[in-house]
Protein backbone atom coordinates (compact mmCIF):
# COMPACT_ATOMS: atom_id res chain seq x y z
CA UNK A 1 0.00 0.00 0.00
CA UNK A 2 1.04 3.36 -1.15
CA UNK A 3 1.46 5.54 2.15
CA UNK A 4 1.80 9.27 2.37
CA UNK A 5 3.87 11.40 3.84
CA UNK A 6 3.02 12.88 7.35
CA UNK A 7 4.00 16.19 8.10
CA UNK A 8 6.59 16.39 10.83
CA UNK A 9 8.12 13.61 10.09
CA UNK A 10 11.51 11.66 8.89
CA UNK A 11 11.34 8.87 5.92
CA UNK A 12 14.11 7.06 5.91
CA UNK A 13 14.48 5.81 1.50
CA UNK A 14 16.62 3.16 0.77
CA UNK A 15 17.11 4.36 -3.20
CA UNK A 16 18.45 0.73 -4.34
CA UNK A 17 22.02 -0.37 -5.67
CA UNK A 18 22.83 3.13 -7.66
CA UNK A 19 20.04 2.33 -11.15
CA UNK A 20 17.20 5.03 -10.83
CA UNK A 21 15.32 2.02 -11.80
CA UNK A 22 15.42 0.10 -9.15
CA UNK A 23 14.40 2.57 -6.30
CA UNK A 24 10.70 0.81 -5.38
CA UNK A 25 7.69 2.72 -6.08
CA UNK A 26 6.99 3.71 -2.23
CA UNK A 27 10.28 5.28 -2.54
CA UNK A 28 9.98 7.18 -5.43
CA UNK A 29 6.48 8.48 -3.87
CA UNK A 30 8.29 9.47 -0.65
CA UNK A 31 10.26 11.54 -2.81
CA UNK A 32 7.65 13.08 -4.71
CA UNK A 33 5.71 14.33 -1.63
CA UNK A 34 8.84 15.34 0.51
CA UNK A 35 9.08 18.98 1.15
CA UNK A 36 12.92 18.74 1.89
CA UNK A 37 15.24 16.07 0.43
CA UNK A 38 18.31 15.40 2.55
CA UNK A 39 20.16 13.13 0.41
CA UNK A 40 24.01 11.78 -0.39
CA UNK A 41 26.40 10.79 -3.00
CA UNK A 42 25.31 7.07 -3.42
CA UNK A 43 21.97 7.58 -3.86
CA UNK A 44 20.32 7.59 -7.22
CA UNK A 45 20.71 11.11 -7.70
CA UNK A 46 18.48 10.76 -10.74
CA UNK A 47 15.87 10.58 -8.86
CA UNK A 48 15.99 14.00 -7.46
CA UNK A 49 14.24 15.07 -10.69
CA UNK A 50 11.34 13.58 -9.31
CA UNK A 51 10.92 16.09 -6.54
CA UNK A 52 8.07 18.26 -6.08
CA UNK A 53 8.65 22.33 -7.29
CA UNK A 54 9.72 24.13 -4.39
CA UNK A 55 10.94 21.40 -2.89
CA UNK A 56 14.71 21.65 -0.71
CA UNK A 57 17.38 19.42 -1.59
CA UNK A 58 20.26 19.25 0.78
CA UNK A 59 24.08 17.64 -0.16
CA UNK A 60 24.92 16.13 2.79
CA UNK A 61 27.27 13.76 0.39
CA UNK A 62 30.58 11.97 2.19
CA UNK A 63 33.92 12.32 -0.49
CA UNK A 64 36.45 9.62 0.06
CA UNK A 65 39.55 12.58 1.53
CA UNK A 66 36.91 15.56 -0.02
CA UNK A 67 34.52 17.49 1.64
CA UNK A 68 32.48 15.66 4.75
CA UNK A 69 29.10 16.22 6.72
CA UNK A 70 30.03 14.50 10.03
CA UNK A 71 26.83 11.98 11.04
CA UNK A 72 26.05 13.99 13.84
CA UNK A 73 24.94 17.23 11.66
CA UNK A 74 23.22 15.17 8.97
CA UNK A 75 21.53 14.08 11.97
CA UNK A 76 20.66 17.37 13.30
CA UNK A 77 19.34 18.57 9.83
CA UNK A 78 17.09 15.52 9.84
CA UNK A 79 15.52 16.42 13.57
CA UNK A 80 15.56 20.31 12.88
CA UNK A 81 13.21 19.81 9.82
CA UNK A 82 11.11 18.10 10.64
CA UNK A 83 10.57 20.05 13.57
CA UNK A 84 9.56 22.81 11.40
CA UNK A 85 6.77 20.23 10.03
CA UNK A 86 8.58 19.39 7.01
CA UNK A 87 7.82 16.09 5.11
CA UNK A 88 11.55 15.02 4.68
CA UNK A 89 13.14 12.34 3.24
CA UNK A 90 16.48 10.93 4.03
CA UNK A 91 17.44 9.13 0.26
CA UNK A 92 20.71 6.92 1.02
CA UNK A 93 21.79 4.16 -1.46
CA UNK A 94 21.19 0.56 -1.04
CA UNK A 95 19.02 -0.12 2.13
CA UNK A 96 19.29 2.33 5.29
CA UNK A 97 20.00 -0.45 7.50
CA UNK A 98 22.15 -2.28 5.59
CA UNK A 99 25.94 -0.09 6.19
CA UNK A 100 23.56 3.14 5.61
CA UNK A 101 23.80 4.54 8.90
CA UNK A 102 20.18 4.40 8.99
CA UNK A 103 19.95 3.11 12.41
CA UNK A 104 21.73 5.86 14.00
CA UNK A 105 19.38 9.00 11.99
CA UNK A 106 16.31 6.80 13.59
CA UNK A 107 17.75 6.97 16.95
CA UNK A 108 18.30 10.77 16.53
CA UNK A 109 14.61 11.71 15.23
CA UNK A 110 13.27 9.34 18.22
CA UNK A 111 15.14 10.70 20.40
CA UNK A 112 13.93 14.02 19.25
CA UNK A 113 10.21 12.88 19.31
CA UNK A 114 10.43 12.40 15.43
CA UNK A 115 8.49 10.28 13.84
CA UNK A 116 10.13 8.19 11.73
CA UNK A 117 8.94 6.18 8.78
CA UNK A 118 11.27 3.47 6.54
CA UNK A 119 11.25 2.55 2.95
CA UNK A 120 13.55 0.00 3.07
CA UNK A 121 15.56 -0.18 -0.79
CA UNK A 122 17.19 -2.84 -2.54
CA UNK A 123 20.76 -3.37 -0.81
CA UNK A 124 23.64 -3.97 -3.29
CA UNK A 125 24.94 -7.02 -1.20
CA UNK A 126 22.28 -9.03 -3.32
CA UNK A 127 21.43 -6.55 -5.97
CA UNK A 128 25.06 -6.47 -7.51
CA UNK A 129 25.83 -10.40 -7.22
CA UNK A 130 22.17 -10.94 -9.16
CA UNK A 131 22.75 -8.34 -11.87
CA UNK A 132 25.95 -10.19 -12.93
CA UNK A 133 24.18 -13.69 -12.67
CA UNK A 134 25.86 -14.61 -8.87
CA UNK A 135 22.89 -16.02 -7.05
CA UNK A 136 23.71 -15.50 -3.28
CA UNK A 137 22.12 -19.32 -2.49
CA UNK A 138 21.88 -21.87 -4.93
CA UNK A 139 19.70 -25.15 -3.52
CA UNK A 140 22.92 -27.52 -4.56
CA UNK A 141 25.74 -25.48 -3.17
CA UNK A 142 24.67 -22.95 -0.85
CA UNK A 143 21.87 -22.61 1.99
CA UNK A 144 23.40 -18.78 3.08
CA UNK A 145 25.21 -16.29 2.81
CA UNK A 146 27.13 -13.48 4.89
CA UNK A 147 27.05 -9.64 4.28
CA UNK A 148 30.06 -8.07 6.16
CA UNK A 149 32.02 -4.71 5.98
CA UNK A 150 35.48 -4.70 4.69
CA UNK A 151 36.23 -1.32 5.53
CA UNK A 152 39.00 -2.28 8.87
CA UNK A 153 41.54 -5.13 7.69
CA UNK A 154 41.49 -8.23 9.55
CA UNK A 155 43.59 -8.14 12.55
CA UNK A 156 42.79 -4.83 13.25
CA UNK A 157 41.45 -4.16 16.61
CA UNK A 158 38.76 -2.07 15.46
CA UNK A 159 37.62 -4.84 13.77
CA UNK A 160 34.31 -6.92 14.68
CA UNK A 161 34.67 -9.46 11.66
CA UNK A 162 35.87 -13.21 12.59
CA UNK A 163 37.28 -13.82 9.19
CA UNK A 164 38.20 -17.31 10.57
CA UNK A 165 34.73 -18.26 10.87
CA UNK A 166 33.16 -17.09 7.81
CA UNK A 167 35.86 -19.70 5.88
CA UNK A 168 34.58 -22.40 7.54
CA UNK A 169 30.61 -21.69 7.27
CA UNK A 170 30.40 -22.86 3.51
CA UNK A 171 28.41 -20.01 2.80
CA UNK A 172 28.17 -16.95 0.10
CA UNK A 173 30.22 -13.92 1.44
CA UNK A 174 29.73 -10.60 -0.04
CA UNK A 175 32.32 -8.15 1.35
CA UNK A 176 31.04 -4.26 1.29
CA UNK A 177 33.43 -1.76 1.15
CA UNK A 178 36.28 -4.20 0.84
CA UNK A 179 38.44 -2.64 -2.07
CA UNK A 180 41.26 -1.60 -0.05
CA UNK A 181 41.97 -4.16 2.17
CA UNK A 182 41.09 -7.34 -0.72
CA UNK A 183 44.29 -8.92 -0.42
CA UNK A 184 44.49 -8.95 3.54
CA UNK A 185 41.04 -10.35 3.19
CA UNK A 186 41.68 -13.02 0.44
CA UNK A 187 45.10 -13.17 2.35
CA UNK A 188 42.79 -14.30 6.40
CA UNK A 189 39.98 -16.24 4.50
CA UNK A 190 42.73 -18.90 2.65
CA UNK A 191 44.98 -18.59 5.92
CA UNK A 192 41.54 -20.36 7.74
CA UNK A 193 41.02 -22.89 5.21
Amino acid sequence: MIRDLDPGSVTLVGGGPGDPGLITVQGLHAIRQADVLVYDRLAPLECLAEARPGAQLIDVGKIPRGRQTPQERINEILVSEALLGHRVVRLKGGDSFVFGRGGEEWQACAAAGVPVHVVPGVTSAVAVPELAGIPVTHRSLTQGFTVVSGHVPPGDPRGTVDWAALARTRTTLVILMGVTYLPQIVEALRAAG
